[in-house]
């Protein structure tokens, strides 16, 4: 695992993409904490509205303009788009820095937008690279490396720009975006695997192209589905820990990011693990098995946070004290350790299953899918939820949706 790291065709991208989601989760958690402890301190009505836009803003480029990504990293040199983008972002955080001094809420907005769109492009050259660069046995741990990483890279992110000075967050941010460049002109060539062609500029098009690499076949379609439902599911986890902790819990922001903390490095594990799992063969036979723990996981949680019913835990050093806590974080724990084993190999097959002429394509897609889960997936448990729905049931019934995906996944290769 080290020696890949170290190695030049692998290093410098598993550094310019952990800084990059570094940078986005910084910045974004900056401005919801200006917003929120500073700007908007006596509206948290408003707060909590603008929080749920800044979400919305930065995801949006994922749909509108992630086909077009896909079609120009099967154009152009991966590496080269890498290094573009990477030169944007020192513009855009520039910009972020501008924005958060003059706590201007619309100019951050904005920001967030461009870095959404700074994401949307970087995100199929990422995945779509690899295969170019590694060996094939080493692809599963590469793909784990970097899944695994993005993770860990959104929960440091989210702490910075909670702990750092608004007036600090956007300086910051800057160099973090100096160091992606410098590390992103590292990587190797990657040129297109066929002839260029011409770039479809037009997003609608563009974008229907790409779903139709993604979804040629069955064993892309199938990976596609389980991946993104696997997305939404984290989207839906992590938007509820802040209720869980202080709600059912009687815990605070602290309970609710040691939560976030453990899903987040659980999932780190699990991914980079899975490649040891089966031995570096790219292969779905621990799907169907991973998502039927995270299932049974989701369940248990429910009826360990129901111990806490009437006697609350308070704080992290409360929950650990009882044995109903150690269970509930086991839970947490498992769940988030099986979706590293159970998305990773899917995202093999993605690399794989597909053309190399329109590997990025097939990737940007299952991005665009990504996205409408992960929207679609936050709405319908808010919908639940203000139905007056516990939030520990509806984590559960979550949880318990992935059963549905067993027949498809034991389709797979």
């Amino acid at each position: 695992m080290l020696a890949l790291i170290a190695a030049r065709r692998f290093g410098p991208l598993f550094v310019t993409q952990f800084l990059g989601a570094f940078n986005d989760n910084l910045f974004k958690t900056a401005f919801i904490f200006a917003v929120t402890f500073r700007l908007r301190a006596d509206d948290p009505a408003g707060a909590a509205a603008l929080a749920t836009v800044a979400a919305g803003v930065f995801i949006a480029p994922y749909i509108l303009f992630s086909g077009l990504a896909g079609d120009l990293a099967d154009r152009l040199d991966k590496a080269l788009i890498a290094v573009w983008v990477k030169v944007a972002e020192i513009a855009f955080m520039g910009l972020g820095t501008l924005a958060l001094a003059l706590d201007s809420e619309a100019l951050c907005l904005g920001v967030l937008a461009l870095m959404g769109l700074h994401s949307t492009i970087f995100g199929p050259v990422k995945y779509a690279i690899l295969p170019q660069h590694l060996a094939e046995r080493e692809l599963l741990l590469g793909t784990g490396l970097v899944e695994g990483a993005t993770f860990v890279a959104i929960l440091l992110g989210q702490i910075a720009g909670g702990l750092l000075p608004t007036g600090l967050a956007g300086p910051v941010a800057i160099g973090i975006a100096v160091a992606g460049l410098l590390s992103a002109r590292f990587i190797p060539p990657a040129p297109p695997a066929g002839e260029r062609g011409r770039i479809d500029w037009n997003p609608l098009t563009s974008t229907r192209t790409a779903l139709g690499h993604a979804f040629s076949s069955r064993p892309l379609s199938i990976a596609t589905l389980a991946i993104s439902w696997f997305w939404a599911l984290g989207a839906i986890y992590t938007s509820q820990f802040v209720p869980l902790a202080r709600n059912y819990l009687g815990g605070n922001e602290a309970l609710a990011t040691f939560f976030l903390a453990a899903f987040s490095v659980g999932i780190a594990v699990g991914s980079a693990g899975v490649a040891r799992l089966l031995r570096g063969r790219i292969s779905a036979r621990l799907a169907a098995p991973a998502v039927l723990v995270m299932a049974l996981a989701a369940l248990d949680l429910y009826f360990a946070e129901s111990a806490f019913s009437g006697a609350p835990a308070g704080s992290i050093s409360g929950l650990l004290s009882r044995p109903a806590g150690w269970r509930l974080m086991f839970d947490l724990l498992a769940m988030a350790l099986a979706g590293g084993v159970f998305s990773v190999p899917l995202y093999g097959i993605l690399q794989t299953a597909t053309r190399p002429q329109a590997r990025a394509r097939t990737i940007a897609a299952n991005n665009i899918v990504n996205a409408i889960f992960q929207v679609g997936g936050v709405l319908i448990i808010g919908s639940v939820l203000g139905g007056g729905a516990p939030v520990p049931l509806a984590l559960a019934a979550a949880g318990l949706t992935g059963l549905l995906l067993i027949p498809l996944l034991r389709q797979l290769p």
